[in-house]
């Protein structure tokens, strides 16, 4: 089993690298629904609709297009690559509403950004 580090990991919104980007979670759930039969001893279910959300941190850059993009309402494409942007290397990709931001500033720290995003539509999972 291969391991990779989170210093290879690349994300892009609207096809523009994020500039400062720390680190990502990409959430994905499915809903499901029953459809048990009268009579019977045992549950059953059926695969329902599905959704993503994510969460890209990030140091604060106001010069940064890709982070000037992400603002609260806006929808972008996003692509996330756990593994780097080498050919090959797994690539999460979509649309997402931005939900949130939140900026973090302590008195001897980088100031931060985190940006939250609820997935519009189906999430793919490919390679670069």
């Amino acid at each position: 089993m291969a391991t990779h580090h989170g210093k290879d990991a690349v994300v892009h919104i609207g096809g523009t690298n994020i500039g400062q980007a720390t680190g990502f979670t990409v959430d994905t759930t499915h809903d499901v629904v029953e459809d048990t039969a009268l009579g019977s001893s045992m549950k059953s279910f059926v695969v329902g609709r599905g959704t993503f959300t994510a969460s890209i941190d990030m140091n604060f850059d106001d010069d940064d297009t890709a982070q000037g993009n992400l603002t609260q309402g806006a929808t972008v494409s996003v692509e996330f690559m756990p593994e780097g942007s080498g050919s090959g290397e797994q690539k999460l990709s979509g649309s997402g509403i931005v939900t949130g931001m939140s900026v973090g500033v302590t008195l001897d720290g980088v100031t931060t950004r985190t940006v939250s995003l609820q997935g519009t539509g189906g999430l793919t999972i490919g390679t670069v």
